[in-house]
Order: structure tokens, then C-alpha cells, then sequence
């Protein structure tokens, strides 16, 4: 039998015990590798340093809060910190970054943990960290894109040299769409090291329930509901989702909108519902755990996607899979996932006007839960965790030596 390749995973989107949500998508990821039998990993998630004092700030304190090393469904994590400078952060970070995780990897070793690969995910800084490893410790680095990694940071001078210098240096790079690829190839990347390997959606965590039953345990009375699942950044546009909402209910009076999220826009998504006078018809719902999303998926008519930037969205196809019809603006890798009109609309102009005309569109003419819940079943995660496990045994072939 052959021998597990082990990777040690690098990225400061993983959750931990005090952030529980932080970086699900790419927990996810590894937790669909690890149940091919052939990984074993143990993750380096960096967490900015930040002093243990009180305050109102629950960002900061849970920061604080994370332990330097702990235990996640099976997985051994640390929590090295990093130094974030403010105003020159931005072009620091990643050298603040890979010094901080420098002892860790040393640790390990030390340890007598075996480190095969490292797989980093976000280019900026985490790859550009991650290549830095690579070289001290002489280990081949795949690096991870996600999105606003590579679609919107290259814009600043010195991070877009950093990530061109990482390409350079990492042995394979990862889009996790068709479109991210594209414009990883455009920002100069080696070509011959791009792959596509999309993410997938958990099956069964996310599987068709009784709508009736679902809103029954939420306490809703009312419909059509439609839902927004995102953190509350301007990017996302739940405040075009709350303007949208507003045009459905001039034909369907009682149509309210679920928001699942967190975040820095919070109060002003909760003035642009009082401004629409909508109080009554939107509920602000915050953070939900991943494992209780299938719930709120179930009760709703259509699930809303108003981003201005995405890489590969998950939330589109954990509705799909719990069979509840999408909308979203056509950015990254959106039209990839949302192919045919049976699991809903993808609309060119960004407006709270196309919002509404797509949902009224589907509240209209509904597809059977059924047939939305097939189509999903098309992106489980077998294809990429095999893609991934093909890669990572074709570096570990090459001899490496660690002498860092």
C-alpha cells in the first residue's frame, strides 16, 4: 500500500475554536482530500497578533482568543502570530507573515512531523508566505487562488511583483474556477502550472428537505422568502438585495428576505431597510455554522448572490444542493456553476431592478426541487480531491530535502 503523502496546509483563512466560521471553504477542501485515505495533514494558520485585552471589538478578541496550537476534527493546528504594521501592512504582511510561521514549520519538524508539500490557499499574502517557506525549508509549494487574491490585489504595485515573484517560485498554481484561471494566465503566470480545480459541495451536509418543515423551525409564516448568505461587506450587495426586494414585493406584498452573515456593513444594510421601509420584511439573521445553513437553504423560494467580485462562490451550490433556485451577477466563476435555467438566473447588469425581474422570473415559473437538487449533484468533490491527489504525487515523486 502505498504511503499517505503528507502536506502541511498554510493559509490564515482556516477556522479555529474562537472563530469557528473563519475560512470554512477552506477547511472543506481539505476535509474532502482527507477522506480519500491518502493525505495526512497538519495546518500552519497564522493569526494576526493582537493583545489580550478586552474590547468591544469581537474581531480583535477573538483573536486574541485563538490558542496557539489546537486540536480541529482531528487536525493538529497552530496559530503562530503575525505582526500586521498599519498603513505599509499591505506590502509587509507577507514577510511578517512568513517569518512568524518560519518557527512553526521548524517546530514540527523537530517534531518529527513529515512535510511532503505545502499547500497554501490565497495568493496575497499567504502564497507569497508560503513560497518563502518553500524555499528555506526546500519543500514544493502549490499555491491556492481564490478570488480577490488575484482579481482585485494585483492593482497595487508591490503585492502584484510579490505574486508574480511567488508563481514563479510555487510548483503548480490553483484556480478554483475556469475564469480565475484566465486572468491568472493574464497577470502573467507560468502557464504550464495553472490548473482548474473547482470546489465542490458537500452532499450530504447539504441534501433536499421539507420546506414546510423548515420554515415551521425558523418561524416563518410567510412567504415567498428569499435569502442572502454572505458576510456583510459592500462587495456583496445585500443593500442592492434589500432594493430588489423591495420591487418583488409591489407584486408579491408578502415576500420577507433572510440575511445570513457578519460583518463590517451591518448597520448600514439595516438603514437601507428602514430607508425602504421594509422593517417588517427583513430579518437580519447573522452568522449560521456551515452544518445548520441546510436548514435556511431549505426554507427559502430563491437564494440571492449580488457580489461585485467572486471567485467560486460555494453558497450557490449549497442551495442548489438542498434544491432551492439561485440568483446572482454574472463575476468569477458564477456562470460556470449556474448553467441551466432550471436552477435559476444569472443577470449581466448589476441592479436591484435585474434582481427582482430574475426572481420574479422563478417565483413564477419554479422549477421542482428534484430536478435542482440532480444538478448539483453533478460538483460533488470527487473529480478535484483526485486532481489534487494526482498533483500533489507527481511533486513528492521529486526528492526534496529540508535544511532549513
Amino acid at each position: 500500500m502505498n504511503q499517505p503523502i503528507h502536506t502541511l496546509l498554510f493559509s490564515t483563512l482556516y477556522p479555529s475554536g474562537a472563530r469557528p466560521l473563519h475560512g470554512v471553504f477552506v477547511e472543506t477542501r481539505l476535509r474532502e482530500l482527507l477522506s480519500t485515505g491518502q493525505v495526512r495533514t497538519t495546518v500552519i494558520s497564522p493569526v494576526p497578533w493582537f493583545p489580550r485585552v478586552k474590547t468591544p471589538n469581537r474581531r480583535y478578541a477573538a483573536m486574541a482568543a485563538t490558542p496557539l496550537r489546537e486540536r480541529i476534527n482531528g487536525i493538529d493546528v497552530l496559530h503562530p502570530r503575525y505582526l500586521v504594521v498599519p498603513r505599509i501592512g499591505m506590502n509587509l504582511t507577507p514577510f511578517t507573515l512568513a517569518w512568524s510561521a518560519r518557527s512553526a514549520v521548524r517546530q514540527l519538524l523537530n517534531e518529527g512531523v513529515q512535510i511532503d508539500v505545502i499547500d497554501a490557499h490565497y495568493y496575497y499574502p499567504d502564497g507569497v508566505a508560503a513560497a518563502l517557506l518553500g524555499r528555506w525549508f526546500k519543500k514544493p509549494v502549490v499555491i491556492t487562488a481564490r478570488g480577490t487574491d488575484v482579481n482585485l490585489i494585483p492593482e497595487y504595485r508591490i503585492p502584484r511583483k510579490l505574486i508574480h515573484w511567488a508563481a514563479g517560485h510555487a510548483r503548480a498554481s490553483i484556480g478554483v474556477s475556469a475564469a480565475l484561471v484566465e486572468r491568472m494566465r493574464n497577470l502573467g503566470m507560468p502557464g504550464d502550472r495553472l490548473h482548474m480545480m473547482r470546489n465542490g459541495v458537500d452532499l450530504q451536509r447539504f441534501q433536499l428537505g421539507d420546506r414546510e418543515a423548515a420554515r415551521r423551525q425558523l418561524g416563518i409564516t410567510t412567504g415567498p422568502v428569499l435569502l442572502a448568505v454572505g458576510n456583510l461587506y459592500e462587495f456583496k450587495g445585500q443593500r442592492l438585495v434589500v432594493q430588489a426586494l423591495a420591487q418583488v414585493r409591489k407584486r408579491h406584498p408578502q415576500a420577507q428576505l433572510l440575511v445570513v452573515g457578519e460583518g463590517q456593513d451591518r448597520e448600514m444594510i439595516e438603514r437601507q431597510v428602514q430607508a425602504c421601509g421594509l422593517g417588517d420584511a427583513v430579518r437580519m439573521v447573522g452568522a449560521i455554522a456551515n452544518t445548520s445553513l441546510a436548514t435556511w437553504y431549505s426554507a427559502a423560494d430563491v437564494m440571492l448572490l449580488a457580489s461585485s467580485r467572486e471567485g467560486w462562490p460555494n453558497v450557490l451550490l449549497e442551495s442548489m444542493a438542498c434544491g432551492t433556485p439561485v440568483v446572482a451577477c454574472r463575476v468569477g466563476g458564477v456562470p460556470e456553476i449556474v448553467q441551466n435555467p432550471v436552477v435559476g438566473r444569472v443577470v449581466p447588469e448589476r441592479s436591484a431592478a435585474a434582481l427582482a425581474d430574475a426572481v420574479l422570473e422563478l417565483l413564477d415559473h419554479p422549477s421542482a426541487r428534484e430536478s435542482i437538487r440532480d444538478y448539483a449533484q453533478g460538483f460533488d468533490w470527487n473529480r478535484t480531491s483526485q486532481d489534487q491527489l494526482n498533483l500533489f504525487k507527481a511533486l513528492t515523486d521529486r526528492p526534496q530535502t529540508a535544511t532549513a
